[in-house]
């Protein structure tokens, strides 16, 4: 929230109280509390009146420090709150005097806090590193002059989802964090504006936006810095940021009421904070390896039967190009129906046979979903008359007309509800269904009343969490653990527990093509390990040019689905070439299955994302700081996206060796920028310097045996150096591990773990010793 006038003013209607002067600092063998003055106090007078913050510095996971911050102490405490991974038996190291001052350690990560009766002076580190600081003028309680407040919101009951961000309250709790020169920061979800956030206002709100918008379908309250630090502020409510936008030294993050709490992590890089933070939200889970392949959608409005399913399929076999999942989206069910989870016996009379048949072709399922239930479905009465639907405050059930006539919502804090809604899930499984896209759960309303008496403000975020959370555990129930798999559009923090996520409603140009790759690298740096879009856009149908490239960059990000909306996304309907392109590229991430199955592993255990920006890497190279127009895919794979009709991509290889093209053994110094021009079967994909890749046996299906007759490539690797990888099963077992050490111009090789045949390779051409 802006509240500021320049430097020295506030805007009219706005009381600010900031935190000056550390009064009381008291700590404990785990904690440090500062009792904060508004003022400074020169004599006992002065302490008969005006507000005092309380400020408790701890840690509950080793390299974070939580920062509670409370006005007035009595406050209700509202549910719901995110559901966190804390350590109750872990302890800081508390050190100093309230004379001298305190530093609170957690590992390698502290704060340390000014002396008593001195000014707001809080400044935190990693490992002797400044990372961020407090001081003048930061730490304050806002209080908003209701006459100038419109908290109304107007009333479109019946028009269209009422999500008023506005509580009603009007104190505000607000927190500022200094930058340093230089810095960057990034994250707070999908966000689709301009990738590095300096200089932009973000509020963590759920919307339904698309992707050309400032708004997003995953609003998460978390940042990371250029620096390595992160910052999660714990609440599930709006959150607004003003980032380098209102006092642009400083990150400025509030919330309204008398609370606000937040953690800091510390790490020697950016990928330690996200590992770090997802310690404290959740790890993300690990797909199934068949997800990994193309997935074929129906399309949105489309209209189709098993026949013209059938004739998709069939034509993918005939012209090679290998198809993993089927995905039936929302006309599997009948309209003005959804979501009944009843088949439109219409269009397929015999849905569990039809399945079936699918499934004998060797292919997946998946079906769309969302939470809303129209009021023709023949379920609605029940959930009606059982309670299951969200309700307005005089105890009807909140509707609208939008999306499908007198829609209500499913209401995620009611068990029986919550248990209602798994088991059609179940169902859905047990005849068939393997994944299930879990669409819309963003436009959740405010003026309403859940069964458990949840707050709707904190709940209008979090209800995604609810709602894919109950897909994901009943999926798992019956698939098995590692077995489950959405396709979410809505998430808030904690939902990276549910993979996978994509990236929402698209144009079909390029700019949108970029618009896609940002929200997928912000999401990314905040806590989500997979990322998926929609191969040549939602919205309108693409050009032939257009598929081709964005099958590309779709066949090279973590999952991969073939979608739109109003046409059937197969590419003999744009091209022959397009069929070429399709099949290349599908076949080129099969080969790249055991590389990228073990990336997947590590990102399930670590909470590094599988698909991420430069920062994440090669945070210590000044000019990947600030790059969009490429990301990791992986630790060792670079793939920059070409965004041009005229097919020329500019694209930046970090400095530390040789860059190695993997489709055209082209090697590259890094440390520059590159102009280059690529037809539709090339793009920028370029193996990091001393780095093993391992190819597959890839035949037709994603799931095979990835140490069976693979093929071993060592990349850039420099005179005396060794480089190291492994392979994984299905199971995410440690199948194999490779070690090659180059002397000279030999390189000797130890493959560990597997008796199957293999074969190793030099990009550089040189030596192999097996050893």
């Amino acid at each position: 929230m802006k509240v500021s006038d320049g430097f020295w003013l506030n805007k009219p209607g706005y009381n600010v109280n900031y935190a000056t002067q550390m009064y009381t600092v008291e700590a404990d063998d785990s904690s440090v509390t500062v009792y904060a003055t508004n003022q400074w106090i020169a004599n006992r007078g002065m302490t008969l009146g005006g507000p005092m913050l309380t400020v408790r510095f701890t840690s509950t996971l080793e390299n974070s420090i939580k920062v509670t911050i409370e006005h007035f102490k009595g406050a209700l405490r509202k549910d719901p709150s995110f559901e966190l991974f804390e350590d109750s038996a872990f302890k800081p190291v508390v050190r100093g005097s309230a004379e001298k001052g305190f530093e609170l350690i957690s590992g390698k990560t502290s704060v340390r806090i000014g002396a008593e009766k001195t000014g707001w002076n809080i400044s935190y580190w990693y490992d002797g590193r400044l990372l961020t600081k407090q001081g003048w003028r930061t730490t304050s309680i806002v209080e908003e002059d209701d006459s100038l407040r419109n908290v109304s919101g107007g009333s479109e009951t019946g028009k269209r989802f009422f999500s008023r961000s506005d509580n009603g309250d009007s104190t505000h709790i607000r927190e500022m964090l200094g930058l340093s020169v230089g810095e960057y920061i990034y994250g707070f979800g999908e966000k689709f504006s301009s990738f590095v956030k300096n200089g932009q206002t973000v509020d963590v709100w759920n919307n339904d936006g698309g992707t050309c918008s400032e708004q997003s379908y995953k609003s998460i309250p978390f940042y990371v810095s250029s620096r390595s630090y992160g910052v999660f502020v714990n609440h599930p409510e709006l959150v607004n940021f003003e980032v380098a936008s209102e006092t642009v030294s400083k990150v400025a993050f509030s919330v309204q009421g008398q609370r606000l709490e937040y953690f800091l992590f510390g790490g020697d890089t950016v990928a330690d904070v996200i590992s770090r933070y997802t310690d404290l939200t959740g790890k993300p889970a690990l797909p199934p390896a068949y997800t990994f392949g193309l997935w074929l959608s129906t399309s949105f409005t489309t209209s189709y039967d098993e026949e013209t399913v059938c004739s998709f399929i069939d034509e993918m076999e005939r012209r090679d190009i290998p198809l993993e999942v089927f995905h039936f989206d929302c006309f599997w069910m009948k309209e003005f129906q959804w979501t009944s989870f009843e088949w439109d016996k219409d269009m397929f009379p015999d849905p569990k046979s039809m399945l079936a048949r699918l499934k004998a072709k060797g292919l997946k399922i998946c079906v769309w979903i969302n939470p809303y239930v129209g009021q023709c479905a023949p379920v609605f009465d029940e959930c009606m008359e059982k309670g299951f639907f969200i309700r307005n405050k005089d105890g009807s059930v909140f509707q609208c007309d939008m999306w499908q006539p007198g829609l209500a919502i499913i209401d995620f804090t009611n068990p029986e509800a919550c248990r209602w809604f798994a088991g059609k899930i179940k169902a859905l499984a047990e005849i068939g269904v393997d994944a299930v896209k879990t669409d819309f759960g963003e436009r959740i309303p405010t003026d309403v009343v859940y069964s458990d008496g949840s707050d709707p403000f904190r709940m209008h975020n979090y209800y995604s969490y609810l709602y894919n959370k109950t897909v994901f555990e009943a999926l798992t129930e019956v698939r098995g653990v590692n077995n489950a798999c959405l396709f979410a559009r809505s998430a808030t923090a904690g939902g990276q527990r549910f993979p996978v996520h994509w990236g929402g409603d698209c144009f079909s140009n390029y700019e949108s093509m970029w618009e896609t790759l940002r929200g997928g690298l912000s999401l990314c740096l905040s806590g989500f390990g997979f990322f998926s879009h929609d191969i040549s856009g939602f919205e309108a149908t693409g050009s032939p040019d257009l598929y081709k490239r964005w099958t590309a960059f779709g066949l090279l990000s973590t999952h991969s689905r073939y979608h739109g909306n109003s046409s059937y996304r197969v590419p003999w309907n744009f091209d022959e070439e397009s069929c070429d392109v399709s099949r290349h590229f599908v076949k080129l991430k099969g080969r790249l299955m055991p590389y990228l199955f073990r990336n997947a592993v590590l990102t399930h255990k670590t909470g590094v994302p599988m698909m991420r920006a430069m920062v994440v890497d090669f945070g210590y190279d000044r000019a990947a700081l600030t790059v969009d127009t490429q990301y990791m895919l992986g630790d060792s794979l670079l793939v920059a996206p070409v965004f041009s009709e005229d097919g020329v991509c500019d694209f930046y290889l970090p400095e530390g060796g040789i860059w190695t093209d993997i489709q055209t053994g082209e090697e590259l110094k890094g440390g520059s920028w590159y102009t280059k021009k690529y037809d539709y079967f090339g793009l920028p994909l370029y193996a990091k310097p001393c780095s093993i890749i391992v190819f597959g046996d890839f035949k037709r299906s994603v799931e095979y045996d990835y140490t069976d007759n693979m093929k071993v490539v060592i990349y850039g690797l420099e005179d005396g150096k060794s480089a190291e990888t492994q392979v994984f099963d299905m199971n995410a077992l440690l199948a194999a591990v490779i070690r090659a050490v180059r002397s000279g111009d030999t390189i000797t090789v130890a493959v560990t773990g597997t008796d199957k045949p293999f074969t190793v390779e030099s990009a550089q051409g040189l030596k192999i010793v097996i050893n």
